[in-house]
Formats: structure tokens, C-alpha cells, sequence
């Protein structure tokens, strides 16, 4: 049988490998911790930890890393050096101050840094006491118990933000089957949930000066879109170092291509691009509109204008403004025009919206707007990761939101008013792309969420 010790960082390091992308820089924070960082693929590599011991047989194990041996109560963390992650792995319950704590690593934080935290539930105090009476357990020195609302408390005064949290481990020694029933059902489940060992909270550093102006990239997939096409060029405002408008055009009965082109030559003064899509589905035209842009940002714009294309500026300002990183449009914050959206589809849009919601830890208020918002930068991270999940959908919604949410991006909605479509009809079969949803939906709680 694998003891309590052997379980417990296995799902550790499963759960870190999930959400640590490859080749990446990690500053390792714990005693227990070389383990994890060598399971993680790490490019480089720092390990801190207090005991010099602990130090010396980590050197021989794994030459590939840096080990610095420092008191994190006392001691300054001295190191040149910006991470792409920061593991704070069962380390809380032995710090001092941790509002301090959380300072001192401030200066380890670029921009893009991720500090990923797990710690002790407050629950289990008492029982870890117990298991220590009863000498099933190593005793401790005093440790913190924090509750989750006093830690959210710090984090916020120590200018971090919080992307996300998440609960595991009902049972912490390994039973077959009962293991998968506890820690991946009962776990994830409301009341449960509260009971769970560990807590995760996932962070970023938050930089508080405005982002230089950038280059935009505005990708617009059409089909069958040809009365839409001069109003969607007209009524994109003026934002942004420079602008580029492309045109992803998927196979139209109407004569969009050549309403496309006739346009082009009517605005000579803008930078409109034109592309025939390779394949089918609007996922496909979106990804061939991101892999030919040329901007810093990267922004989608359905071309039926049921989004108002004079939204956008917003979704660029909070780039901008650093308040998030993936930037979702929401449809059902504000009231919508009448016949806008069919009863129907409102209701798997709501449905499919707190399922995924649920699925990945971030609170969504619709999934399926199909105006988002990202840097191209981090695109290219989605897209290198994209064989994770696989190219499996063909909205492009549900991509981009699995590729945000496992590199632990900002996601932030912003509500726009949703409007009637006046040319055209939608191209959404809602029993056939409805159960496409479905099957996307599952696939995401079984690898994302019961992990």
C-alpha cells in the first residue's frame, strides 16, 4: 500500500504538472519540494529550503537546480532573478508574517509571474493534532491554521491578485476506487468541498502602471456576411498604436469575398487584410486570422454585428489597464434587443456557461459571446499547449478559454449590449452544435476539473 507521505505529493505533483507549462523558470519554496520541481520539467530551476541536510542530497539528485538555503522568516530572499512560477508548496503554516512574507517575493515577480500556493485546510487542525497524540503522525512545531478569507485578506494587501482557488483530497491515504470517489467526486462537490486537505490559490502580481499602447489585431471570420461587411469597417472605432482589420472568409453563397475586396479598395487608408479559410467552422477562422495578425493584441469580432464592433475600445483599455489578460464579452449582464437571441439558445447558453464555470475554477457570466480579447503573446502559449486538450472545437470558444484558464490568465468579463442581427441568419444549429457543447463540456470537467 503507498503510504499517506507517497499519496499526498503524487496528487501534488499532479496537480502542479497540470498547471505548469514545460521549460519553464520555478523558484520552489519548502522543504519537501525537489521531488515536485523535478516532476515539473522545470528549464531552470531554485529550490529554497532551510535545512542545510536537505540541501547537500538535493544537490546530488538533482545537479540540474539551484538550492539557496534560507530562513523565510528572517532571512531576505536575495535572488537576481524574475520566475514564469512560484510554487508555495505546505509552506503557509510555518510563516511568521505572512503579509512580509508575500512582499519579499514580490521583487521575484515579472508581469507574466504565476504563484501558485497550496496549504492546510483549517479543518484538519484538530485531526492533525490528534493523528499526533497518537503518534500517526510526525509532531510539529506551532504552525498557522489560517482560514481562506484571512489569507484572501493578506494576499490583497500584499498586492497580489486572485485568478483562482481550488479544493483537493478528502482522503489523504491511498485506497483504490474509494481514493477516485472521495478526491475527484466528493471533493468538487458543494458542503464536501469544505472539507477538503488542501486549498490551492492561484495568483499574479499586480502592476499597477498602465501598459505602453499597443498594435491590434482585429479578426473577423465571415460566411455568408455580405451586407455586414462595410458597416463592421465604418463602426470599428479608432484605438490602439496602430490597427489592422482581417478578414477570415469561410466559403460564402452571398459574394462576401468579393464585398470584401471591393472594400478594400474603397479604404485604402486602413490596413485590411484579406484570407480564404483553410478549413470549417469558425475555431478554424479564427485561428487562421491569429496565426497571419501582426498586433500585440489579438481581438475577435463576430461578423454579423450582434456585438457592437464600438465595444471593442473597451476590451482594449482593460488590456491596457492591466485588469485582466483573456478579456470575455458577456451577453446577459445588460437587457438584450428583442429577438437577438432565440429562448432556447439562452438557456444552453446559461447552462454550458456554469458548467464550464464550474469546470475550471473562474467565474464566467457567458462563454460563448464570441468577442475575446488576448494577447497575442499568450496566444502563442495557448496555441504551443493547444495538443493538451486537442483541436477538437470547432467555435474556438472553448479552446481559448481551456488554454486561458490552464496558464492561469486573468479572465474578466465585460458586459456588452447584445443586438439583433440585421442581415443574414445565424449559422448556429442548436441541436447539432447544442450536443457538440455537451461533449465539450464533459471533456472539460474530466480533464480539467476531476484531475
Amino acid at each position: 500500500m503507498i503510504n499517506l507521505k507517497n499519496y499526498y505529493y503524487q496528487i501534488l505533483r499532479n496537480y502542479f504538472k497540470y498547471y505548469v507549462i514545460p521549460n519553464s523558470s520555478i523558484l520552489q519554496l519548502g522543504e519537501e519540494n525537489g521531488v515536485i520541481l523535478e516532476y515539473l520539467e522545470a528549464s531552470s530551476g531554485v529550490i529554497i529550503k532551510k535545512s542545510k541536510d536537505s540541501i547537500n542530497s538535493y544537490k546530488k539528485k538533482f545537479p540540474n537546480y539551484s538550492f539557496i538555503n534560507i530562513d523565510l522568516n528572517n532571512d531576505k530572499i536575495n535572488i537576481d532573478k524574475k520566475f514564469d512560477y512560484i510554487i508555495i508548496s505546505d509552506v503557509i503554516r510555518d510563516i511568521v508574517d505572512i503579509q512580509y512574507f508575500f512582499n519579499k517575493i514580490s521583487n521575484l515577480c515579472n508581469k507574466n509571474t504565476r504563484i501558485i500556493i497550496s496549504y492546510s485546510n483549517k479543518f484538519w487542525g484538530p485531526i492533525f493534532k490528534l493523528a499526533e497524540i497518537l503518534k500517526i503522525k510526525k509532531k510539529e512545531t506551532k504552525q498557522n491554521w489560517i482560514d481562506s478569507d484571512s489569507l484572501k485578506n493578506i494576499i490583497k494587501l500584499s498586492n497580489f491578485e486572485i485568478i483562482k482557488e481550488n479544493k483537493k483530497i478528502i482522503l489523504p491515504i491511498y485506497f483504490p476506487i474509494f481514493n477516485y470517489f472521495f478526491n475527484n467526486i466528493l471533493s468538487n462537490l458543494p458542503i464536501f468541498r469544505n472539507l477538503c486537505l488542501l486549498n490551492f490559490v492561484h495568483l499574479r502580481y499586480k502592476f499597477k502602471e498602465r501598459v505602453s499602447h499597443k498594435k491590434v489585431s482585429i479578426i473577423i471570420p465571415t460566411k455568408n456576411e455580405r451586407g455586414n461587411i462595410e458597416n463592421a469597417i465604418k463602426r470599428i472605432p479608432k484605438f490602439g498604436k496602430s490597427q489592422e482589420i482581417i478578414f477570415v472568409e469561410g466559403n460564402s453563397k452571398d459574394r462576401t469575398y468579393e464585398e470584401i475586396l471591393k472594400n478594400i479598395k474603397k479604404y485604402k487608408k486602413l490596413n485590411i487584410k484579406l484570407f480564404k479559410q483553410p478549413g470549417s467552422g469558425k475555431g478554424d477562422a479564427v485561428r487562421c486570422g491569429f496565426k497571419n495578425a501582426k498586433g500585440d493584441i489579438l481581438m475577435i469580432l463576430d461578423a454579423d454585428l450582434t456585438v457592437p464592433p464600438e465595444e471593442l475600445e473597451k476590451f482594449y483599455d482593460a488590456v491596457i489597464f492591466n485588469h485582466g489578460e483573456f478579456i470575455n464579452g458577456s451577453r446577459f449582464v445588460y437587457p438584450m434587443e428583442k429577438n437577438s437571441m432565440r429562448f432556447l439558445n439562452m438557456i444552453g447558453n446559461k447552462f454550458f456557461t456554469n458548467f464550464l464555470s464550474y469546470s475550471i475554477n473562474q467565474n464566467l457570466t457567458d462563454t460563448l459571446c464570441g468577442t475575446k480579447v488576448l494577447l497575442k503573446k499568450d496566444y502563442i502559449k495557448i496555441e504551443k499547449n493547444r495538443k493538451f486538450f486537442g483541436n477538437f472545437d470547432p467555435f474556438g470558444d472553448f479552446d481559448l478559454i481551456f488554454g486561458a484558464s490552464r496558464l492561469n490568465l486573468k479572465i474578466i468579463d465585460i458586459p456588452i449590449r447584445y443586438q439583433e442581427r440585421t442581415y443574414g441568419t445565424t449559422q448556429i444549429s442548436r441541436f447539432y452544435h447544442g450536443w457538440l457543447l455537451i461533449k465539450m463540456s464533459f471533456y472539460a470537467l474530466m480533464k480539467i476539473k476531476l484531475i
